[in-house]
């Protein structure tokens, strides 16, 4: 059996799961995540106005979710100052009664502007299910989902750096309405 992957996690804090809470702020750490980027190329990728990217960076720099990357010259000669995620986001554990959901839910909304984004030829592989769990069988399946995540997650980097493209993904489990 494969180890918990909560055992590998820690619970957010209060700002973390602040800075979780919108969607444009999940989607540049998403982004800095696969390569540095300066709040201008951010705010060119997501077409937000570029004070609001400044403002969402320093909300993720400031709860430890990303970090200044060394100043480079730009093409015009200009210094530029990117950003790259720490990581740190996917090492969190999140309870669902500990998220706001009053204004809506941000990695969904983000995942539905990638997605949106990209275009349905980007979807490489599908799968719709309905399952009758109980909250033990809920729970189980979360943990070999997230486990098999980390295993990817974990070795990431090396793939990365052998040019393989990237794939963005979302596992949901919701209650169905009876």
């Amino acid at each position: 059996m494969a180890a918990d992957p909560e055992s590998k996690r820690r619970p957010a804090t209060v700002a973390e799961l602040k800075a979780l809470s919108h969607p444009v702020r999940v989607r540049i750490l998403r982004l800095c995540g696969d390569r540095e980027l300066t709040n201008k190329e951010l705010a060119d990728r997501l077409d937000v106005d570029p004070g609001t990217v400044h403002y969402h960076v320093r909300q993720l720099v400031a709860a430890g979710f990303l970090e200044p990357a060394p100043v480079r010259t730009g093409a015009s000669g200009a210094l530029e100052k990117p950003y790259r995620s720490t990581g740190r986001s996917w090492w969190l554990s999140v309870a669902m009664e500990d998220l706001d959901l009053s204004q809506g839910l941000a990695p969904m909304e983000a995942f539905q502007q990638e997605l949106a984004e990209a275009g349905p030829a980007s979807i490489a592989t599908y799968a719709r299910f309905s399952l009758h769990l109980s909250e033990q069988d809920v729970a189980e399946l979360d943990r070999r989902i997230v486990a098999v995540l980390d295993e990817f997650i974990e070795s990431d980097a090396e793939r990365a750096r052998a040019g393989r493209p990237a794939h963005g993904g979302i596992f949901l489990l919701h209650r169905s309405v009876e």
